[in-house]
């Protein structure tokens, strides 16, 4: 069994090569390895500092989103169970963040096999559950919208059918990531520098083509059809309903429900379009490990990682009970 890295050296993998150990070395899947060029390594030494911004704001947004629905009663809703299980998942992979910068710095994986499957299963269950978190919450905007206007029979939003549906999620999610963390492990290359990363049987490359397969289709595709199709029939729902004596209330909560759906598909198309897309491109064709392909893969693999570091602001910060909550509560704090 030999190992195919991940590329660059972060625990989502780059889109674009084949393979790139955390030693900065290039692994086209020969086993051959190259240094990075000289004009990349202005690049590669800023990326360290991008994922420590990415971190910080990342920790600082989900944890404040985790605090204050756990803390405030009032937040204890429908939404909120939803938005807390979204911020978790963001959270725990920029708690992994600092693990990926040390091995970006150092240039080995020096933390062991079992550190490497879970930073590698924590990223993996980020990708997945950013997304699939997404169809309840756009269903349960759609309710709530529909129970403001009154204008139609809305089924029941419990916490308890909400905390079930989470549950179902996660436990998705986490049998998506099982593949993932099976083949997870370190791995030494010709100098001995050690890497995490996947670890896969001969033949290699076509196991690390079924992965990228695997991811695109389940982590992007499927989901985002589905999404696509629930928004279009949300906001024609939405817009096709008749005014009446609540029409001021209607108006309000249509211009909520769309400017949320109108974020929410902005955010995740730039966010994830451009890694998906990238890696159709590296399935299907065989690019040159140029310079300005490897720089176009850090800058979208960032990107993919901005993700975490967003959707607190996206889900929790534009909902004005939340920021009277997230006001109220850190207010009593520093009093």
């Amino acid at each position: 069994m030999q190992a195919a890295g991940l590329d660059p050296p972060e625990n989502r993998g780059s889109p674009f090569q084949a393979a790139m150990g955390t030693n900065g070395t290039w692994d086209n899947g020969s086993r051959s390895h190259v240094s990075p060029p000289e004009l990349l390594t202005a690049l590669y030494g800023l990326l360290p500092a991008v994922y420590s911004l990415i971190c910080a704001v990342g920790l600082t947004g989900n944890t404040a989103v985790i605090y204050v629905t756990l803390r405030v009663p009032k937040m204890k809703t429908v939404t909120n169970v939803l938005t807390l299980n979204l911020a978790v998942a963001d959270g725990l992979f920029t708690l992994g963040l600092p693990i990926t910068i040390a091995e970006h710095l150092l240039q080995r994986g020096p933390f062991g096999e079992l550190l490497c499957k879970l930073v590698l299963a924590v990223g993996h269950y980020d990708v997945f559950s950013s997304i699939y978190f997404l169809a309840p919450m756009s269903v349960d905007h759609y309710l709530v919208v529909l129970a403001t206007t009154q204008s139609h029979h809305v089924p029941r939003r419990t916490l308890q059918g909400a905390k079930i549906t989470s549950l179902c999620v996660r436990i998705g999610v986490t049998v998506m990531v099982l593949p993932f963390v099976a083949f997870a492990g370190v791995y030494s290359n010709e100098l001995q520098v050690t890497s995490c990363g996947q670890s896969f049987p001969q033949p290699e490359r076509a196991w690390l083509k079924a992965s990228r397969i695997y991811v695109l289709v389940l982590g992007f595709v499927v989901p985002t059809c589905t999404l696509f199709a629930l928004y279009v029939d949300l906001l024609h729902r939405l817009w096709a309903l008749q005014l009446h004596s609540r029409a001021k209330a209607l108006g309000k909560a249509k211009r909520k429900v769309t400017t949320l759906v109108l974020a929410v598909l902005a955010v995740g198309l730039l966010c994830w379009t451009p890694f998906h897309l990238a890696s159709v491109v590296a399935l299907t064709t065989d690019l040159p490990q140029t310079s300005l392909v490897i720089s176009i893969s850090y800058v979208i693999t960032s990107l993919s990682y901005a993700s975490s570091c967003l959707n607190p602001f996206l889900y929790a910060f534009l909902d004005e009970s939340f920021q009277n909550s997230f006001r109220s509560t850190f207010r009593c704090l520093g009093a």
